[in-house]
């Protein structure tokens, strides 16, 4: 298998051929889900395109609680088929197909009422767990275990003692959602699908009843494009009605939004060696480990202005404080908030009017001939949603077509990943560069670290630490333009790194060097460095209003105040 390299001529090449000759399917909306469609099709042997109006993963699949998790309150709800599903998903992304990106990660959750809570609760976590062991797919994680008040606190100092009689101490799993993403369609590009970002859908054609393919703007370079397909998935997310409305067809189903805010502190100001689960009165609360950082969140509230950019209000930050401190020894503060970030979940609309009861189940349906819709569920499932909306597609194919393989394809990066992390301090001399720096570009990049290693070798100033952001080196600024399909300063600063969120200043005093590492590659004259830059410090500026307002609509109209970037 060849590795992808989603630079700006491989976007002009894939946008050509898409026009070019009929695809067997053509995807919309390049978030897990429809990144996972395009791979579980291409890999099945069929032609596959797939078009993103944006950047890969820059609606909801870029701001979730970066957690993949098998649902643990899910089992609350008794829903087992959820749990007993994403928990085999889990496995799989853990053991064999991104051991690079999906880490472990340890939960604390404080008992407060002696007796029947551990009963309950410990009765739970251990069916959680015998449900992961039972599926074959548990290996990769300890098993949960109880603990006193005297043992949790030495685990989770930050804790009042009088926030907890004792403990249970489980776990999960994390990854970077947005660089999982971008590693998903990478992946795809490797077994032959056409992948375009910034490339809109603005409507779709028809034959008569049938769906046949798509007219698609180039929002980059200017112009439009009929891809014509003999399937046409939609798999936008939140966006799904709106894209159901192109084609004049009522939808079997509505997606409704959540929004969810997450806040982003330093690691320093919460003392403990484990993450936190914590109950509120309408969901959970987390407090998740995330390299120098903690990230808190979330919240569970029906969202229905902006989807672009659903901006988090001061009364969703004060709601997070709160609650996190009800259970912190020493409070935390807006002060100590580096970064915060909003999402939008797609719930399939429900009879119940509370957004954190409408189902995580998923959905897949064939509107109109030629036209499959995918919606719901939830990121660690991404997969089975893609092998579902391809087993649909299949059926108006005339042609014999293969079964899933996506449960055997590892991600790019993930083969040999673990032989070059066991020669980490090999690397590390041969190379020069500090054998952390190598640890993380190995848990960013996998078995592709090598590439970066080798852009540093042609020009050693490369692998330097951004000035203003030293957790990740300059060589990955370039990287992300030349390699992953980066092709704005947003791009890089929000997803391809977290800098928007891990530092005090949001990514600000990076925005000039990063833009100028990313000028080379993708052309950009002294003009177009000041436009992005600019841009970005705008789009800053506008989260920032939008946080301080008292409420959703007035938080909304602020962070509207920064449009979008468009080349000139």
């Amino acid at each position: 298998m060849r590795t992808a390299t989603l630079g700006p001529a491989e976007r002009a090449e894939s946008l050509a051929g898409m026009a070019e000759r009929e695809l067997d399917v053509l995807v919309v909306g390049a978030g897990v889900v429809g990144a996972g469609t395009a791979l579980d099709a291409a890999t099945r042997g069929l032609s596959t395109g797939l078009v993103e109006a944006r950047d890969w993963a820059s609606g909801t699949s870029s701001r979730s609680s970066k957690l993949i998790h098998g649902g643990l309150r899910y089992l609350e709800m008794l829903d087992f088929a959820l749990v007993r599903e994403a928990l085999k998903e889990r496995g799989l992304l853990l053991e064999r197909l991104a051991p690079h990106l999906v880490k472990p990660v340890p939960f604390l959750y404080p008992l407060q009422h002696r007796g029947w809570e551990r009963l309950y609760a410990g009765t739970g976590v251990a069916l959680y767990d015998g449900m992961s062991m039972a599926r074959g797919h548990g290996r990769g994680l300890p098993m949960h275990r109880h603990l006193s008040r005297s043992h949790a606190l030495r685990v989770a100092p930050c804790l009042k003692k009088e926030a907890l009689v004792g403990a249970l101490q489980y776990y999960d799993a994390q990854m970077d959602d947005a660089r999982y993403v971008a590693t998903l369609v990478r992946t795809a590009a490797a077994y032959g699908a056409k992948v375009a970002n910034r490339a809109r859908v603005t409507g779709f054609l028809r034959e008569g009843e049938r769906v046949v393919g798509a007219r698609v703007q180039d929002v980059e370079a200017g112009g439009e494009y009929e891809v014509r397909a003999q399937q046409v998935v939609n798999a936008t997310g939140v966006w799904t009605d709106d894209t159901q409305a192109m084609v004049g067809e009522r939808g079997q189903f509505h997606v409704r939004a959540s929004k969810g805010i997450h806040l982003v502190v330093p690691k320093d100001r919460i003392h403990s060696t484990t993450g936190l689960i914590l109950r509120t009165e309408k969901s959970v609360l987390f407090v998740i480990p995330w390299g120098r950082h903690w990230i808190i969140g979330t919240t569970d509230t029906d969202w229905d202005l902006d989807k672009a950019h659903p901006a988090a209000s001061s009364a969703d930050i004060d709601y997070l404080l709160e609650h996190v401190n009800s259970v912190l020894a020493v409070p935390l503060s807006k002060d100590d908030v580096q970064g915060v970030y909003a999402g939008l979940r797609p719930l399939l609309a429900g009879e119940s009017e509370a957004t954190s009861k409408l189902s995580r189940e998923h959905t897949v349906a064939h509107p109109a001939p030629g036209l499959v819709v995918v919606a719901g569920g939830k990121y660690t499932t991404y997969r089975v949603m893609a092998k579902d909306a391809v087993d649909e597609a299949v059926h108006g194919l005339d042609q014999r077509v293969a079964d899933c393989v996506t449960e055997e394809i590892p991600l790019v990066g993930a083969e040999g990943y673990r032989a070059l992390w066991n020669a980490r301090a090999r690397i590390a001399a041969r190379t020069g560069i500090h054998v952390a720096r190598v640890e993380h570009l190995l848990n960013r990049y996998g078995a592709l670290t090598e590439e970066l290693l080798d852009l540093i070798a042609a020009d050693p100033s490369l692998g330097e630490p951004l000035h203003a952001a030293d957790d990740y080196l300059r060589a990955e600024i370039v990287y992300a333009a030349s390699h992953e399909g980066a092709r704005h300063l947003d791009d890089v600063l929000t997803r391809r790194t977290r800098i928007s969120i891990e530092t005090f200043d949001r990514g600000t005093r990076s925005a000039r060097e990063a833009a100028e590492l990313m000028a080379p590659v993708l052309g950009w004259d002294k003009d177009q460095i000041e436009r992005e830059v600019e841009h970005y410090q705008k789009r800053v500026e506008a989260e920032r209003e939008s946080q301080r307002q008292p409420d959703d609509l007035t938080a909304d109209a602020a962070r509207l105040g920064a449009p979008d970037i468009v080349p000139l």
